[in-house]
């Protein structure tokens, strides 16, 4: 660059460069087992005592800041009061996602040793965020289970070309991808839970409040209906809270945030399994562990400790879904010289990231001079 430019460092633009190179999709050279001893043991360790630090400093921090807003933001004039409950919906948004990813850790039995004391946590903190726990907790343990998979994976499963929707090529440009991408995170979540949009196909209509949904068995019934009691006690409450203090009230305080919310979960989810370097398998060739490294380690900045790392420490989050995430960051970094090529991190920022996968990953299939044919990359040419 020029006199006062800042030029990239060669190794900076060489990790950039090399965070868009493909993935090996052979079998890996090692073994879930090697892995694992690769971690140090205390990483393995569940603590109630930890976990639940974690709990009260994430609702310590949303009740002040919800304390502040409803104490102080009506005092400022207009229009800075707008401005404010902006910044309160979209802070305390992120820190609600915190929330969430613990009670998604209870789901994945990594808060204790207990099962019973993270089902407990899992319902009530999951539920105030009208998040059906039981219901997606299985359908998430499948998720884990097939990652990868185009037959049996739950979430994000990509399209093959054959398969895309009649009106997708009417999307392929700017503003399609930006109405896309709006409707994915602002009803991408409560569409997944209602209808399954995104996710696998079943026989017949599968809905995550439908105890007799065919994404559960008949032993899940019972408690998928008691995530549905769980949510319906949250409305009610909200609906109490809307008639004692207004709609309004309710939507500032809680509304936004949970859009909020509900929009980083479901763009951690997406960005962590759709990448222009990630493969996904037929059933000719999906096992496993390729399918659990078929994901990506991104880098939310600041709000990657906001997250408790759920976003840097994904790929041994799918390796071993009950470690505590407070150990996640020293096993990543255990592992990574045995994953060696098959590890992806991507420090893209987000928000480019997001448009670029958006405009790069619209549909899997196999290359045309690949003897893998069951092997399926994300392409762009419709």
């Amino acid at each position: 660059m020029g006199a006062g430019g800042r030029s990239i460092p060669p190794t900076v633009r060489k990790e950039k460069t090399e965070s868009l190179n493909r993935v090996p999709f052979e079998k890996p050279p090692f073994t879930l087992g090697q892995l694992k001893k690769a971690i140090p043991p205390h990483c393995f360790r569940r603590s109630v005592l930890r976990s639940f630090s974690y709990v009260v400093y994430d609702l310590t921090i949303a009740f002040i800041l919800y304390y502040a807003a409803t104490n102080y933001i009506h005092l400022l004039p207009k229009p800075c009061n707008y401005l404010a409950w902006s910044i309160y919906g979209f802070v305390q948004g992120c820190v609600l996602t915190g929330v969430w990813v613990i009670a998604h850790e209870c789901g994945h039995h990594a808060f204790s040793d207990y099962q019973w004391l993270d089902d407990t946590v899992g319902l009530v903190l999951h539920s105030c965020l009208l998040v059906p726990y039981f219901s997606w907790k299985y359908s998430h343990r499948r998720h884990h289970s097939n990652t990868g998979s185009m037959e049996k994976d739950e979430v994000f499963v990509p399209k093959t070309k054959d398969g895309l929707a009649w009106f997708s090529k009417y999307l392929n440009n700017p503003p399609g991808r930006i109405l896309s991408l709006f409707v994915t995170l602002t009803l991408g979540w409560p569409l997944y839970l209602l209808f399954n949009v995104s996710g696998r196909r079943y026989e017949r209509f599968a809905c995550h409040y439908d105890p007799s949904s065919p994404i559960y068995s008949e032993r899940e019934k019972l408690q998928i209906y008691i995530s549905d009691i769980g949510i319906l006690s949250v409305a009610y409450g909200l609906y109490r809270l809307a008639a004692a203090n207004g709609l309004a009230w309710v939507l500032r305080v809680y509304g936004v945030p949970l859009l909020v919310v509900n929009a980083f979960l479901v763009l951690i989810t997406f960005l962590q399994h759709t990448h222009p370097a990630l493969p996904h398998y037929d059933s000719s060739e999906w096992d496993w562990l390729r399918g659990a490294l078929a994901t990506v380690d991104r880098d939310y900045g600041i709000l990657n400790k906001v997250f408790h790392n759920i976003t840097d420490t994904h790929v041994a989050h799918h390796l071993f879904s009950t470690m505590p995430h407070y150990h996640a960051m020293e096993a990543t970094k255990a592992i990574k010289p045995i994953l060696g090529k098959y590890y992806r991190f991507d420090e893209t920022p987000v928000y480019m990231a997001t448009w670029r996968e958006a405009k790069e990953c619209i549909y899997v299939e196999a290359d045309n001079d690949s003897q893998n044919k069951g092997v399926l990359w994300y392409k762009n040419k419709l």
